[in-house]
């Protein structure tokens, strides 16, 4: 639709924005119109969220209508200026109104290149947003002129690379990764050195700082991919490296500040796309506690309520994303992937107490935990899920829960005796049903 005029910009799974390595949002507003009356043939897009970055001003459609998975941006460097509001009686009676020029080609497309000819576009309110607040940022997102710096750093670093091309000889051998590996780990100490001078510094720095680690990440993640050999202890480490790097941080993350009446909304898809990693290493299950714990420690300063959380995952049902939110029979609330399926945590279940010393000893939920590699609470639920299923018996004692393969099922009734001793017989049907 709007694929001649602006450029597309990439959406995840839950329909928030894929931002580059050095974009951070600032606002957002929704219902807001963004139209040009210059051009005639421009599209009138309708109701959709204005997300403002330090490098673009995206719109994203809403979710009911048929290009909703598209999503256009307008890059800042090819605003030419911004506009001051036109007072006046009519302007009383109407809706809010921000209008700014940019830069376009002479069939009117607006791009990053920019262009020859002037386009005034205008963004058109409709939502209960403050509007005054997103002109603010708006100017401050356009004057601190973040593309310039990006494009700075990145000419910089294709020039270092040429150069070290130049006057380097390869490096090789185990001199040669040591070599690599010091230099990498003197640079992230002087940055280290340089963030912990004072607060301020910390806080510039630290945008700085999960840039740094989201790299050394996916150069781990890379050169495991190339390795084709290496030692146990060195494959464990780079692992547990790669973990810890996950849950770093959050470039962008969503706040009550940038999101306005948009907050949770924003802040549900975002944590949807947060938890698909999590969720993988889990086996498509985690403890909401865990999830509280893991998305705080990646918002680093910016943290949230339990509420928020509860809140932020009770909206994954108007929206279509690939996770839920799960509430056992207890009352235990967990994370799940839709694709997950109860039948295939059954089927291993059945496998584990089918074995020797769980048809003896029973098996309890530290067992299962340990053979689905999930949380102890999260195995104890699924058990239960299984003897509801008629999969398993139970047995409570002093010691906590033991559970039995359910051996019912497999009797036949038309082979069953009847024990005319009824005192016996409830005995005997106590004792078994007690296991």
């Amino acid at each position: 639709m709007a694929g001649a005029f602006l450029p597309s910009a990439e959406l995840t799974a839950s329909g928030r924005p894929v931002l580059k390595a050095d974009e951070v949002e600032c606002s957002l507003l929704s219902a807001v119109d963004l139209l040009s009356d210059d051009t005639p043939t421009f599209p009138h897009l309708k109701s959709g969220v204005v997300i403002l970055t330090t490098l673009r001003l995206l719109w994203i459609p809403p979710e009911n209508t048929s290009y909703a998975s598209t999503c256009c941006f307008i890059p800042l460097s090819a605003v030419q200026n911004i506009l001051s509001a036109k007072k006046s009686i009519k302007s009383m009676f109407q809706s809010p109104r921000i209008r700014f020029q940019v830069a376009a080609t002479p069939e009117g497309g607006v791009s990053e290149k920019g262009g020859s000819r002037s386009l005034v576009i205008t963004l058109v309110v409709r939502g209960k947003t403050d509007p005054d607040s997103f002109l603010g940022k708006f100017w401050d997102a356009w004057r601190g002129r973040a593309w310039e710096a990006s494009g700075s750093a990145l000419r910089e670093g294709e020039g270092s690379s040429s150069g070290s091309l130049a006057v380097r000889m390869p490096v090789v051998g185990l001199a040669g990764i040591l070599r690599k590996e010091q230099e990498m780990w003197e640079s992230t100490d002087k940055s280290l050195q340089d963030a912990f001078q004072d607060l301020n510094a910390l806080m510039s720095k630290a945008k700085e700082m999960v840039m740094l680690a989201e790299k050394m990440r996916l150069k781990l993640l890379s050169g495991s991919n190339n390795q084709t050999s290496g030692a146990e202890d060195e494959e464990m480490g780079t692992k547990e490296m790669q973990d810890w790097l996950l849950s770093v941080g959050i470039v962008s993350p969503v706040t009550k500040e940038s999101a306005g009446a948009l907050y949770h909304q924003q802040l549900s898809r975002q944590l949807a796309d947060f938890i698909k990693i999590p969720l993988e290493r889990a086996g498509g299950m985690i403890n909401l506690i865990d999830v509280y714990c893991l998305f705080n420690r990646a918002r680093g300063t910016e943290l949230i309520s339990p509420d928020d959380l509860l809140q932020a995952c009770s909206l994954w049902e108007k929206f279509d994303v690939p996770v839920m939110l799960r509430k056992f029979d207890s009352g235990v609330m967990v994370i799940q992937s839709k694709t997950h399926s109860d039948e295939e945590v059954f089927a291993r279940i059945a496998s584990l107490i089918m074995k020797p010393e769980a048809l003896a000893n029973g098996i309890s939920a530290g067992d299962a935990a340990r053979t689905l590699g999930v949380a102890p609470a999260v195995a104890k639920e699924y058990l239960l899920a299984a003897e509801g299923k008629g999969l398993l018996c139970r047995d409570v004692s002093p010691d906590g829960f033991r559970f039995y393969i359910n051996l019912f099922p497999e009797l036949n009734q038309e082979d069953i005796y009847l024990v005319k001793d009824h005192s016996r017989y409830s005995t005997w049907t106590r004792a078994v049903l007690s296991r």
